[in-house]
Parts: structure tokens; sequence; C-alpha cells
């Protein structure tokens, strides 16, 4: 597999110094991505990233994972208009351990092939630098002018961005530069990858590398991610869609995916999907023949809920949907765990119970029309339960069917449905 040539159709390409495409037909080389160990989980914005080293990878080159420990300790100024909260080291190292088990999931690190991913912290040869011997063996290499050139920086200096900029961050780029270097010297590390935003921290490595060592070194980046709609890739109302399941449960992963556009879901299959390139062809054309039926987001969502999560998790997930839209069976919906059923049904009326007027049994016509007030009248509630237009916990009831404490999901929820479309959630108290 061609590497660039894979990147290039699948729009990932946004930058690339001359003769990276040759160094990479030429031999192995290894390359890395800088993920920052700000939290404990990546998010989506990451995988973009973790998908390049993916294709490098299946390309027969090495990827390297490099955890900014040090860096985020600092923080970078690009794309960024307020200094970040510096974390200690405890918390990088716990951050790092957790990012590392969902790597595994994404990139080879166990395979004996010579081209096996690693993972590096730059704090581990960042902690004994000391101030002096940094700016003796890094500092002298780069002048103030060309780090004043960088756009990140214009931007934070001009006010275009922000309150001004401090010393540190300034800095920076020479951190991530020495980086660069320190991987180029001990991992045979030619090429660094990005976002497009990084190329100015990316090019001052490929620069340091030059002048200290008279090497040469490449930059690659790709396009920032970006909704059709203006909004922020990755961001909900309720912030990053994580990949850790605490943080955001596998079935709103899985309907983020199925909610995106169908602008959004043709780029977003071929950047974050390993489908071949004739695959992904003919799924973007067989979807453009029938958009009402979303292949392309079905299939985007379940490769990647797999990939992220499991295969039931996925099928958790699908199980779930259905229920929202009337497909449901009640088996499914009691198999849900409480985040998932809230997630399910947020933005339904909901409706406090007591639940000690449950033990001795309610009846359910009293249950719709007076403890809470789905119906507005037993009359209408009557009616509707003969027609059959009623059900609890997705079974059809009659009149005369009494709510018992056994009905409860997850010990404190009952769902009533009112006709095919609208859900009511009782909450125990």
């Amino acid at each position: 597999m061609n590497f660039v040539e894979e990147l290039t159709w699948r729009g990932m390409v946004h930058t690339m110094m001359p003769g990276t495409e040759t160094i990479l037909e030429k031999e192995m080389i290894s390359a890395y991505v800088g993920i920052d160990p700000t939290a404990d989980s990546l998010h989506i914005g990451h995988l973009v990233g973790v998908m390049m080293l993916k294709h490098l990878q299946q390309s027969g080159h090495k990827p390297i994972v490099l955890v900014g420990g040090a860096t985020g300790m600092i923080g970078d100024p690009s794309g960024k208009s307020q200094e970040r909260n510096l974390l200690d080291e405890s918390t990088l190292r716990h951050n790092q351990e957790c990012l590392k088990q969902q790597l595994m999931k994404l990139l080879d690190f166990e395979t004996d092939a010579p081209n096996q991913a690693v993972m590096v912290n730059n704090y581990d040869w960042m902690k004994d630098f000391s101030f002096l011997s940094f700016i003796r063996e890094v500092g002298k290499h780069i002048t103030v002018n060309y780090m004043m050139a960088k756009d990140s920086v214009k931007k934070r200096l001009s006010g275009e961005a922000g309150d001004g900029m401090s010393f540190t961050e300034f800095t920076y780029q020479l951190v991530q530069g020495y980086d660069f270097l320190h991987l180029y010297q001990h991992h045979n590390c030619k090429l660094q990858m990005g976002g497009s935003d990084q190329w100015g921290n990316i090019t001052t490595g490929t620069e340091l590398i030059r002048r200290k060592t008279g090497g040469e070194a490449f930059a690659l980046t790709c396009p920032l991610i970006t909704k059709s709609d203006g909004g922020k890739f990755g961001k909900t109302e309720s912030g990053n869609v994580w990949l850790d399941p605490a943080r955001t449960s596998p079935y709103k992963f899985y309907q983020f995916w199925l909610n995106t556009s169908d602008e959004d879901a043709e780029k977003y299959i071929r950047i974050f999907t390993l489908f071949t390139k004739e695959e992904v062809e003919a799924m973007i054309t067989e979807h453009q023949a029938a958009p009402h039926l979303r292949l392309l987001q079905k299939a985007l969502a379940k490769d990647l809920t797999i990939r992220i999560h499991s295969a039931d998790d996925f099928q958790a997930a699908l199980d779930a949907s259905e229920i929202l839209f009337g497909k449901g069976t009640a088996d499914a919906l009691h198999k849900l765990d409480e985040d998932t059923l809230l997630s399910v049904f947020e933005g339904v009326p909901q409706f406090e119970i007591e639940l000690n007027e449950l033990e001795a049994g309610l009846d359910v016509t009293e249950l719709v029309a007076e403890k809470t007030s789905i119906f507005s009248s037993k009359g209408e509630a009557r009616r509707m339960l003969k027609d059959g237009g009623v059900q609890v916990n997705k079974a059809k009831v009659a009149e005369g069917f009494i709510v018992k404490p056994a009905q409860l999901l997850n010990g404190k929820y009952i769902l009533i449905q009112k006709g095919k479309k609208n859900y009511y959630l009782l909450i125990g108290k």
C-alpha cells in the first residue's frame, strides 16, 4: 500500500514537505503523532491522527504515539486563545496508561514485526533537562525571528486570539521541535504528522534536525475536520464525544455517527474507517441512490462502534435505537442499562412517582391519568386502553392492568407509550 496515495484519496493530506513520498517509498521509517494527555480518554478528534498512524503501519512503516507529558505541562498555543491548565506527573502517568489501553484497539503494539507501534512520553527525556542545557543545546539553533514568523505566534501576539502569550507557550515549539530531534536520533523517526494547525510546530522540528545534525526530516499534515453546518467536529451539546464508555456511552457514540449529515458521512467514511477505495465508492453510490435509507451513516456507525467498543456494544446500541423508533421489544428494553435507557429517552416528558405506592400495585388508568398527566382524564385513558394504544415497558396493556414493582426498569423506571410515538418516562422516588 502506498501511504501517501492512501491518505490522498481519503482526503487526509493538507500539506506535505517535498521529499516525503520519496523517503516513504525508499525505506521503512518511523513516523509520529503527538497526543496531549490532558484527559484519561481519547475523544474522536484524536482519531484523525490515530488513523494516519494506522494507515502508516499498514503500509509497512512504524508508528510512534508520543504522549506529551512534558508539553502537556506547558500548553500548545496552536489554535488556542487561552493557556490551559497544567497537570501534575501522577495525573499525566494515569492518563497515559488509559490512552495506551484505548490505542491498543486501533494500532498493533504486540506484533513481532519490526513496524510494531510504540508509545513514548516526552516527559521521560525532558524531566531532567536543565533550563541552561536546553537553551544551549536547542535554543541557540532556532532564531526568535523564525519563531515569531509562525502563524500561531503572530495571532496571539497581535491580539487576534486571546490575551497575548506567555514565555512558556512561546517556547512550546522548541520543546516540540526537540521531541522530533530526540525521536530522529533514537527511533529513526523521519516524519511527524498532525493537524494542519501543527504545521508551524512540526517544521520547527525539521529545521532543528537540519541545523543540529545536518539530517533531513519531513512533515505531513491533514486538514482540520469540520462539520458541514460549521459546527465543531466531535462536539455535542454535552461536550466531547469520548472513546471511554464511562464518558460517552456506546449508544451515544453510535448515535453521533448515525446522525451525521449526508455530506459529512461521505467525508467521514473515508477518514475514519478502513474500507477500501472501491468499497467506499460503491457505498457512496448506493447511498446517493436512496439517501433516506442512511446507508453511509449506518455503515460508519457500525464500523466505529465495533472497533472502538465491541460487537456486543454495537448490537446493544442498535437494539436501543430500535426501541425509540417503535421496533424494539420488551425484552430489549429490559436489557438496557440505566445510562443507555436515559440516553435513549433523553428529552421525553418525565414524571416522578412514589415507589411505595407501587408496593400494593397501582391501576394503570389511575397511573396515567391521576398520578401523572399523560392523559387528561380517566375516560380518555380508558378509551385508548380499550383500543390497545397504551404500552407499559413496550408491552400492550388493557384496562385493569396493575403496575407493580416487578415492572420497574433498573429498579426505578417505567416507560409508558401512548400511541405510536409518544413516550413518557416515570421515575420512582
